[in-house]
């Protein structure tokens, strides 16, 4: 498979490097005009499904001049270090935290656990970071991250592409540029097959909250800023997972956000779809506003292959999106782009750590919540472990 040569019309290559830098410099236009730029070097850890598409899409932006992968598959390192023509690839992240002239990581290493411990080495190193959600599993390693980007002022962002799907960013330029007013309620209904789910709860103790209704909780609260999260009440359903998996993981998991201006909103998620497609995904979103209201569907049903052998699926239906030949459909590829942006043209990244951390606060106090069978208030303590303790809610 090739690797995918694409364009930036706002760079443009002037001539090799003579100031000491790598690779070459660039021109960007903007509406300040033009200034200088540097191609970057790039270290993705874990090449897996995400991994595997951010190396491509690094690979392909003409803003990157060197690509180093970890993995420690070693067929799949292999695949991928061929695939991206990787300057260097390893089994251990760490040495590609040790490369001074490496700018920036893509951390898409699973479980989730690891999450803390390597964005924490990776910003010690003076590395800017991007990171897969969840930002961490406790609230405090959280926090620790983002002062720890702060301290060194490195760029620290969270994989939250859902942003990048022009149909929720339209949600959020029709609240910005009032076309439906204020908003009143929000729904967001999101499912996945049951594939997908047993191989994300086979790997992790997280819930549907944390896994998949995450990304909409971030949607929704983007969309309601200014305003802030204070009670959480949440139940969950339990059904196919269970008994596929024997551990208590629940199907569904509907999730209602109370907000310190009164608006409210539910985000319903599960991972218990009969497998119709190995990756298919269905999101529906209902955005109520005084003015107006949108209906979003992103249910994936607009391609429909039917084949003797398959029968009937849904292809190009999963979250993160896939490469079709020379394009590529959904949201992940310009989420992968826009953080080598934010680097090497040195402008803000979309998602900050600290809204990141919210959504974080938020799926844990709707877990407690499903756990009490109550409401739980906001803000929480500093982590699940004071909360355990016999902190205050």
């Amino acid at each position: 498979m090739p690797i995918r040569h694409g364009t930036d019309s706002n760079l443009i290559f002037v001539r090799p490097d003579r100031r000491g830098y790598h690779g070459y410099e660039a021109t960007h236009r903007s509406s300040a005009g033009k200034h200088v730029v540097r191609q970057i070097n790039v270290g993705i850890i874990g090449t897996g499904w995400c991994g595997g598409i951010r190396a491509e899409t690094c690979a392909a932006n003409p803003l990157v001049n060197e690509i180093h992968i970890a993995e420690t598959r070693p067929e799949r390192l292999a695949e991928v270090a061929k695939l991206v023509n990787a300057k260097s690839a390893t089994a251990d992240y760490r040495d590609i935290l040790k490369l001074k002239d490496v700018d920036l990581v893509y951390i898409s290493a699973t479980p989730e656990t690891l999450h803390y411990p390597m964005s924490c080495e990776a910003l010690l190193a003076g590395k800017h970071v991007f990171l897969e959600k969840p930002i961490a599993i406790e609230l405090h390693e959280a926090d620790e991250l983002i002062a720890l980007a702060r301290k060194h002022g490195l760029k620290f962002t969270i994989g939250y592409s859902q942003r990048f799907n022009p149909k929720f960013a339209y949600v959020k330029k029709s609240i910005n540029d009032g076309t439906i007013g204020k908003p009143v309620s929000a729904l967001v209904s999101r499912h996945i097959t049951r594939g997908l789910g047993k191989k994300i709860t086979g790997r992790t103790k997280l819930s549907p909250a944390a896994m998949e209704a995450t990304h909409d909780l971030d949607f929704v609260l983007w969309c309601l800023e200014p305003a802030k999260p204070v009670r959480v009440y949440s139940t969950v359903n339990y059904g196919a997972m269970r008994a596929a998996t024997g551990g208590d993981i629940p199907d569904t998991q509907y999730i209602t956000v109370t907000m310190d201006n009164g608006v409210s909103f539910v985000v319903g998620a599960g991972w218990s779809l009969p497998p119709g497609y190995p990756n298919f995904s269905t999101t529906w979103i209902e955005m109520v506003g005084t003015e107006g209201a949108l209906l979003i569907d992103d249910t994936h049903r607009d391609v429909i292959r039917n084949t003797m052998k398959e029968g009937m699926q849904l292809p190009m239906s999963s979250m993160p999106g896939e490469f079709v030949e020379h394009a590529y459909a959904g949201p992940m590829q310009a989420e992968t782009t826009h953080f080598l942006h934010a680097v090497g043209l040195d402008t803000p990244v979309l998602v900050t750590p600290e809204q990141a951390r919210q959504v974080m606060e938020v799926y844990i106090a709707a877990d407690l919540s499903a756990e009490r069978g109550e409401p739980v208030d906001l803000p929480l303590p500093e982590s699940r472990a004071a909360l355990a303790s016999g902190g205050a809610r």
